[in-house]
């Protein structure tokens, strides 16, 4: 049986390895009780080595924090523009698309030059500025109350608006992807948007930088089971990478 440090140097190898780690998963490797690796947790947690997670835990904060989209924006910009110019790829000739809020899609929006006509309908500020000089685009936007930290706008009236619409696609930008817990934000009402952005589009595609991996904000958007692509950049684990193929979610990484 290995010691005490011998476990918790197990524990952190396999972390930086594939990200997160799960406490049945080290039961059975380490041979111990699930009262013991929980403690082992406990005290990684306490020398501010790992975050404990539901079921196991982490080396990143798993907490999104809500900040200002101007602050967001210079996070990660040169991963966020490869995905942005990823995911234009997956638009049509005479597109109907849904882009919801946040700053990957907005690196998405910059990326679009379409040479046929295309629809889009958001309720995000920036998307709809970036995008308004394109003569051959036709911008929809929702109504509703605006979220100063996002520039989006959020509520019943966004809702009800998107009931009148089919579209192709929905882009969507998130705060966290947990493979177990789903898709979130950091707000609660943009989550319920988001969830009719959904609705409202046959197949819904996924932007996040690899540093939302692993992450979980307060408005739970859906489960993993809800989307059909995520697009995202090489720094993401090749257990993460597995995993979510293995859920039967394409993943193309940039």
């Amino acid at each position: 049986m290995l010691s005490l440090q011998e476990r918790h140097q197990h524990i952190l190898d396999k972390l930086k390895r594939e990200g997160s780690i799960k406490v049945l998963d080290l039961c059975a490797e380490l041979n111990v009780s699930s009262v013991t690796i929980r403690k082992d947790l406990q005290l990684l947690e306490d020398k501010n080595l790992v975050y404990r997670t539901h079921g196991g835990g982490t080396l990143a904060n798993p907490y999104a924090a809500d900040r200002h989209v101007n602050e967001k924006e210079k996070l990660n910009a040169s991963q966020k523009s490869d995905i942005g110019a990823a995911a234009a790829a997956f638009i049509d000739p005479n597109d109907c698309v849904i882009i919801a809020s946040g700053t990957t899609v907005l690196y998405l929006a910059r990326k679009i030059v379409p040479s046929d006509n295309l629809t889009i309908i958001t309720g995000a500020l920036n998307v709809a500025a970036e995008l308004n000089s394109r003569s051959n685009v036709e911008i929809i936007m929702l109504g509703g109350i605006l979220r100063k930290s996002s520039t989006s706008v959020t509520g019943h009236y966004a809702e009800r608006i998107l009931e009148d619409f089919a579209c192709s696609k929905v882009f969507l930008g998130v705060d966290g992807i947990d493979p177990e817990f789903g898709l979130t934000t950091t707000n609660m009402m943009e989550a319920q948007l988001n969830r009719k952005m959904m609705a409202a589009a046959q197949k819904t595609i996924v932007l996040a930088d690899s540093t939302k991996f692993g992450k979980r904000g307060f408005g739970k958007i859906c489960g993993m089971e809800d989307i059909h692509h995520i697009i995202t950049d090489k720094g993401v684990s090749d257990h993460i990478v597995d995993t979510v193929r293995g859920m039967g979610i394409e993943i193309t990484l940039v």
